[in-house]
């Protein structure tokens, strides 16, 4: 059989505890606002910077097909596609 107290020690180990002492949990408390602040930050930043990379990348991309020496023999367009249109019913 385990012992009681043993599974107690080992549950309570990893169990959140708050400071005692006032001031302790207020330093905790603010510790903690700043970290989640510097998140947030730091991670509307990063979604930034990938937002810009990924347009800078586009636009960098147009650029490299545009300089492209194109083929005389090619002709190229834009096409659209008509719809057929129906035949009146009287012949």
């Amino acid at each position: 059989m385990y012992n009681r107290f043993q599974f107690n020690q080992f549950r309570s180990l990893f169990a959140p505890r708050k400071p005692r002492h006032p001031l302790v949990r207020v330093a905790v408390g603010l510790l903690g606002l700043a970290i989640l602040a510097a998140l947030v930050f730091v991670g509307v930043f990063v979604g930034a910077a990938m937002i810009i990379a990924g347009v800078a990348w586009k636009l960098l991309a147009n650029r490299k097909q545009a300089a492209r020496a194109a083929d005389p023999q090619v002709v190229e367009g834009e096409y659209r596609v008509v719809r057929k249109q129906a035949l009146p019913l009287s012949r």
